[in-house]
């Protein structure tokens, strides 16, 4: 707790004493560049107490930076755009990481020694994004080959001010992401294309998964591929927005070990591909209802297709509500909600009933990304308020189970490197009752162009974290981050 703590004054000291007490300066009237050029500096300090496995260190703190630069430019009906990112980890614990197999890392400090080759100070430089854009049509309809992020979920931008908060903080990237939380993040190698009317939009997307996340080095390529496909359309004067995808996943890393509840001995000999099909849509929509806004949103999904050699026959289930107080001055927003993600009952039998997040980024459904949505329950309420326009505080209240006792406790995000799944499992031991969390935060936008962000989370572990860590099974994670972004927009004339 005290090394916690210590932390995350250290992150305070960090983030307000480079906050300027004036205004930042902007550029200079006479530049006049025929491209745009955008920094994205990003600084966190962590705080993090894991579960105790002793003797080795649970409570640690790291800092992580990530400045990401880009050069882009529009010229009649292309746009381009490069961006390189520089990602470095500051003082992974190198003492984290219990010789126990069901221990095995103690929180995400560890996870980012572990990936850089027991390294305490990785420092990398990646090709982020490099494509070529091509616009055509009235309704900016696009064509984009090269080297980029995606975000399922996010195909469309509502104007609706509720609808885009859900969207993007309840809907996106369930499934694929760009692991944005995570310091060497996640970029895709291939082609996508929007095509769309008056109040709808198809998105295709067809790519190879690079390297990153966890790892600094983000530039080669995975032997991992996807296929997507998504119909979205805005109905009730954009207070309704649907979507209904699939979603094709290839893995052909043959030599590494599946992580699912399977014996070991097993799992080593199963050099088969993961081809898996994930169909689902959702539903959100904000009504106006007295003195405030309703709020509902439904997502769902169901997985077939091989596992190794396996049959894979899976799938999850969202269902959340909420009413946001639109005529008190901070419009305080009341919201809670229920997920099922299937867990596997027969690690002997020959099916995998495990829903699989495929390539999501976690931390927007698990603030504290402890766990994800494999073999999980997760009841849930949280408080959203605005005390200012600059100024948003939120906090989670969530109930947690695992679906399946026979099943594991699942962590991670999807493939990143060539030597790991991407995913890790302990075991539940027969165990359903997991975890209770707690979680705070609040984002300050302190100007135009500096971001402060402050977060904090408790766990009270149960009956499935105390059998794996029986000396202390509650946890802790915190930090403070300064986000900083600075551009030159490109000049009027090119055309």
């Amino acid at each position: 707790m005290k090394i916690l703590l210590a932390s995350l004054l250290l992150a305070s000291s960090v983030a307000f004493s480079q906050t300027p007490s004036a205004p930042l300066p902007q550029p200079a009237q006479s530049v006049n560049l025929p491209f745009s050029v955008s920094v994205y500096d990003r600084t966190r300090v962590d705080g993090s107490q894991w579960f105790s496995a002793p003797p080795q260190a649970e409570s640690y703190g790291y800092v992580e930076s990530l400045i990401r630069i880009g050069v882009a430019q529009r010229i009649k009906h292309f746009d381009w755009q490069v961006e390189v990112s520089q990602p470095s980890v500051l003082d992974a614990p190198s003492t984290s990481i219990s010789p126990v197999a069901a221990q095995g890392q103690l929180g995400l400090g560890a996870s980012y020694y572990a990936a850089n080759g027991s390294n305490s100070y990785p420092v990398a430089a990646s090709l982020k994004q490099g494509y070529v854009r091509y616009h055509f049509g009235e309704r900016n309809n696009t064509l984009r080959v090269g080297r980029f992020e995606f975000m399922d979920g996010q195909e469309t931008q509502p104007k609706n001010a509720s609808l885009l908060w859900l969207q993007t903080n309840r809907i996106a990237q369930r499934l694929i992401g760009n692991f944005g939380f995570s310091n060497g993040q996640r970029s895709l190698d291939g082609v996508d294309a929007h095509f769309g009317g008056a109040g709808w939009d198809v998105t295709a997307l067809a790519a190879r998964v690079d390297q990153g996340v966890f790892n600094m080095n983000g530039n080669p390529e995975l032997n991992v591929d996807i296929q997507y496909l998504a119909l979205s359309r805005y109905q009730l004067k954009q207070r309704l927005l649907w979507r209904v995808f699939g979603i094709d996943y290839h893995d052909g890393r043959t030599g590494l070990t599946k992580t699912d509840n399977r014996p070991l001995a097993v799992r080593q000999t199963d050099h088969h591909n993961i081809r898996l099909g994930t169909y689902g849509g959702d539903v959100l929509t904000s009504l106006p209802v007295g003195k405030g806004k309703f709020d509902f949103l439904a997502w769902g999904a169901l997985q077939n297709g091989n596992w190794g050699v396996q049959q894979d026959r899976a799938g999850a289930v969202a269902v959340e509500g909420g009413f946001q107080f639109t005529k008190v001055t901070t419009s305080p927003w009341i919201r809670g909600g229920f997920f099922r993600g299937t867990g596997d009952n027969n690690p002997l039998d020959s099916e995998h009933n495990t829903f699989f997040q495929i390539l999501p980024t976690p931390r927007v459904q698990a603030r504290f990304p402890f766990y994800d949505l494999m073999n999980s329950r997760d009841e849930f309420v949280q408080v959203i308020d605005k005390p200012t326009k600059r100024v948003e505080l939120r906090g989670d209240l969530h109930w947690l189970q695992l679906t399946s006792s026979n099943d594991l406790w699942y962590q991670g995000g999807g493939a990143y490197d060539t030597k790991v799944f991407g995913y890790v499992g302990r075991p539940a031991n027969g165990h359903a009752s997991f975890a209770s969390m707690a979680d705070v935060s609040a984002d300050w936008q302190a100007t135009h162009a500096l971001g402060v962000n402050f977060y904090y989370a408790h766990v009270w572990g149960k009956s499935v974290i105390g059998a794996i860590y029986p000396v202390n099974r509650t946890s802790q994670y915190g930090y403070v981050e300064m986000v900083y972004r600075w551009g030159v927009p490109q000049r009027a004339s090119v055309k």
